[in-house]
C-alpha cells in the first residue's frame, strides 16, 4: 500500500466510480429478490435506476415462472428487458408520457389475486416520472407546481409531502390498487435519513405527513398556486393513507442501496491507496454553497493541524443539498458545491484536489454528472478571465467549470444516492 497518490485526478475518479458501483442495481437488487409466488408476478416501478433495477430482476427470476410488467425512467436512462416494459418520461418536470404511464400502470393492476405479487422497483427521481394527478387537476397544474419547488430552495421531504397530496399515485395510494396480492417494495434511495415513504414519495408505502403540512410548506417558500389546487389541499379527500392503514398490511418495503454504502466503498477505495477517508456523513442538507463553505473549513483543519484526520486525508460526504435558484446561469447541486468551494478553500496554498458529482449521472438538467477542480483551479480561471463570484452569483457553475474544462460526464449511472463530494488533501 503507496501512501502517495501519484494522480490525484484519477484518484477522485476513482472515489466515485467505487461509490457509484457499490449500488448499482446488477449488485443490489439480485440480494433481496422474493421468492416466486403461486401466481403472478407483475412488476411496476418508476426512477432513474429503475431499469436497470428490472433488468437485474430479470436477469435472476426463474425462466418458468410468470413475470411481466413495465417501469417508467427517465429519458436516455433506459435498459435492455424482455418479460417488463420500460417506459422513458420527464425529470424533474412531468411530461404526458408520465402521466399515460400511471394511468397504464393501474391497468395492469386489474384483478389482481391473494396468489399474485406486485414487486415495485422505487428510485429517486419517480416522483415527476410517475405522474398522475388527483380528480379535479390536470398535468399543467402538477407542473406548475413543481417548477415552483424546485426553484424554492425547498428540500427533497418538504417537495414530497406536497407532491403527495396533490397525486392519485403517490404517497401509498398505488398500494391500493394492488390489493389483495402481496405488495414487496425495493427501493433505492436517493433520501438523507432513508425514509422510504419519500424514495419517488412513496408510492406503495403509509405517508406520515398531512395535507396541512403542505399546505405550510407552499406558505413558508412563499409559492402561489392556483385557487383549484389550494382547494384540494385544503380538502380532506385529498389525504393520504397513513402508516397502521389496515389496507396496507400486505405491502412490505426493503431498502436496499443507500448513500452510506456509496460512502463505504469510496472509503474503502481510498484506505487502499493509502488515504484516510473522513466521512462526514450521508445525508447532509442545506444549501449548497452553504454546505461548501462548511467543507472547507474542514479541509482548512486538516490541512493545517492534522485534526479531525491526519493528511493524507479524503473528506467524503453524501446526501442532497439545495439551491435557491438566484440567477440565469446553467449548473446543478454539485457544481453549485463546487464552484462555492473553489471561491473559498485557497486551493493552491493545500494542495487540495476536489470532486462534487451526482451519482445518478446528471448534474441538475445538464449532460454532466459534476465537476472536479485541483490546485491550479485560480490560475486556470485568471488565464481565462473569469472569476468565480460572478459565476456563483448567477447560478452558473456549469459554464466555469465547462471554460476550465473541468466538467465529469459519465451519461447515466442508472442508479441514484443522490450527491457524492470527495476533497482530497495530500501528505
Amino acid at each position: 500500500m503507496s501512501a502517495i497518490v501519484a494522480d490525484p485526478q484519477a484518484f477522485l475518479r476513482g472515489l466515485f466510480d467505487a461509490a457509484v458501483a457499490a449500488v448499482s442495481p446488477a449488485v443490489c437488487v439480485p440480494l433481496h429478490l422474493p421468492p416466486p409466488p403461486r401466481g403472478r408476478t407483475v412488476v411496476i416501478g418508476a426512477g432513474k435506476a429503475a431499469a436497470a433495477m428490472a433488468a437485474a430482476v430479470e436477469a435472476h427470476w426463474p425462466a418458468d415462472k410468470p413475470l411481466s410488467g413495465m417501469v417508467v425512467t427517465r429519458y436516455g436512462h433506459g435498459a435492455a428487458t424482455s418479460r417488463i416494459e420500460v417506459v422513458e418520461a420527464a425529470h424533474p418536470v412531468p411530461d404526458a408520457a408520465g402521466e399515460q404511464a400511471a394511468t397504464r400502470m393501474f391497468e395492469l393492476l386489474r384483478g389482481l389475486t391473494a396468489d399474485d405479487l406486485v414487486l415495485c422497483l422505487i428510485s429517486g427521481g419517480g416522483s415527476s416520472l410517475l405522474a398522475l394527478p388527483a380528480a379535479g387537476l390536470t398535468l399543467a397544474d402538477k407542473q406548475a407546481v413543481n417548477r415552483a419547488l424546485l426553484k424554492s430552495g425547498a428540500n427533497i421531504h418538504e417537495m414530497n409531502c406536497v407532491r403527495k397530496h396533490l397525486s392519485a399515485i403517490k404517497g401509498g395510494r398505488l398500494a391500493l390498487a394492488c390489493s389483495p396480492a402481496r405488495v414487496v417494495t425495493l427501493g433505492i434511495s436517493d433520501i438523507p435519513g432513508d425514509d422510504a415513504s419519500v424514495i419517488a414519495s412513496g408510492p406503495t408505502v403509509a405517508d406520515p405527513t398531512t395535507r396541512e403540512e403542505a399546505l405550510a410548506i407552499l406558505a413558508k417558500y412563499r409559492i402561489d398556486v392556483a385557487p383549484h389546487v389550494r382547494a384540494r389541499l385544503e380538502s380532506p379527500e385529498c389525504e393520504t393513507p397513513k402508516p397502521g392503514d389496515k389496507r396496507l398490511a400486505n405491502c412490505e418495503t426493503h431498502v436496499i442501496a443507500t448513500a452510506q454504502q456509496a460512502l463505504q466503498a469510496a472509503a474503502t477505495y481510498a484506505r487502499q491507496h493509502g488515504v484516510t477517508p473522513l466521512v462526514l456523513g450521508d445525508s447532509i442538507e442545506g444549501e449548497s454553497r452553504d454546505i461548501a463553505y462548511m467543507h472547507a473549513a474542514i479541509a482548512r483543519q486538516v490541512a493545517h493541524h492534522d485534526e479531525p484526520a491526519a493528511k493524507p486525508c479524503v473528506i467524503l460526504s453524501g446526501g442532497e443539498t439545495t439551491v435557491t435558484v438566484r440567477g440565469d446561469g446553467r449548473g446543478g447541486r454539485a457544481a453549485e458545491f463546487l464552484l462555492a468551494l473553489a471561491s473559498v478553500l485557497d486551493a493552491d496554498k493545500l494542495g487540495a484536489w476536489a470532486l462534487a458529482c451526482d451519482t445518478d449521472g446528471i448534474d441538475g438538467t445538464e449532460d454532466n454528472a459534476g465537476a472536479w477542480f485541483g490546485p491550479d483551479v485560480k490560475q486556470r480561471a485568471a488565464e481565462r478571465r473569469i472569476a468565480s463570484a460572478d459565476f456563483l452569483a448567477r447560478n452558473d457553475g456549469y459554464s466555469f467549470f465547462a471554460a476550465l474544462d473541468r466538467l465529469i460526464v459519465t451519461g447515466p449511472t442508472r442508479t441514484n444516492v443522490n450527491d457524492f463530494r470527495a476533497i482530497y488533501l495530500p501528505a
